[in-house]
């Protein structure tokens, strides 16, 4: 048989099961929009419910904390500087996507990786339904998406939480099983419970990991929010987009340098929260 009869035959049930989804399911995906846009929206309304400087002050004080004071300066100039910028609504746009984003992404993504870090076999089965998962370009996880939810911030939700999900599982999982195999066998001759080794011995271990997992998430719904501004996320994907499509050019650096500055934030402040949980383990 010709192989572009079996492609074309992939490709024709393909397209067929998605209409039959799509028309079946049409009330199902209208929920799902409807959380999705309102937790996002909520998230937003937080975010822009204080003015600018109110939001740098918070991240200089984080900064300040969690690293240094030197570094929290930094922080809040840096985000101050989207704000003259004249680009601070798309950057909290950004922000809301990135944080609703991961946080559904984390919750999902930590509960597997405790089972996967418990559960050998299913460890195994998910390499590589995660490998897939990161291997395959990003715009891929838009096309069904758009299908089925159109065009708008729910669709970014669901392709960033796609996208973000692996790393998390991984961290978790491997956090899981890096347990030093004499704490367990002291917590069984203590004759604690399962319930007991996990709280008091293994998740204390597993918390820097966890944390390196969150920042990585983070990462990866940060690249994710700006390919996803084609589908009319909103946010300073959807103005570099615009900016392209226009050839601003001025206007696509000005977003760019916003999602830089906003990335080394949020990244320098769980990196060092991932240290300061790995060395209060020890």
């Amino acid at each position: 048989m010709d192989i572009s009869v079996i492609t074309d035959t992939f490709d024709s049930w393909t397209d067929d099961a998605l209409g039959w989804i799509s028309d079946n399911g049409e009330w199902l995906f209208d929920s799902v929009r409807t959380v999705l846009e309102g937790t996002y929206n909520g998230v937003l309304w937080l975010l822009q419910l204080a003015p600018f400087y109110v939001i740098a002050i918070v991240a200089a004080l984080l900064g300040w904390r969690l690293i240094n004071a030197w570094s929290g300066v930094l922080a809040g100039i840096a985000l101050i500087f989207c704000a003259v910028m004249g680009l601070w609504p798309e950057t909290m746009s950004t922000l809301a996507l990135v944080i609703t984003a991961t946080f559904l992404a984390l919750l999902v993504g930590i509960p597997v990786g405790i089972v996967a870090g418990f559960v050998k076999s299913f460890d195994r089965f998910l390499e590589p339904v995660l490998d897939l998962i990161q291997t395959l370009p990003p715009y891929i996880y838009l096309l069904p998406a758009i299908a089925l939810l159109g065009y708008g911030p729910a669709t970014a939700l669901v392709a960033t939480f796609i996208v973000a999900m692996p790393p998390a599982i991984r961290l978790t999982s491997l956090g899981i099983r890096m347990t030093p195999h004499e704490f367990i066998e002291l917590g069984q001759a203590s004759g604690l419970t399962p319930w007991q080794m996990f709280t008091k011995i293994r998740l204390p271990f597993a918390i820097p990991s966890v944390m390196a997992g969150i920042n990585q998430s983070l990462m990866m719904a940060f690249g994710m929010v700006v390919i996803a501004g084609i589908v009319g996320s909103g946010g300073l994907g959807e103005t570099i987009y615009s900016a392209v499509r226009t050839l601003d050019i001025a206007t696509s650096i000005n977003a760019a340098i916003a999602i830089v500055i906003l990335t080394m934030v949020l990244d320098r402040l769980t990196q060092s929260a991932a240290r300061r949980a790995k060395g209060g383990v020890r």
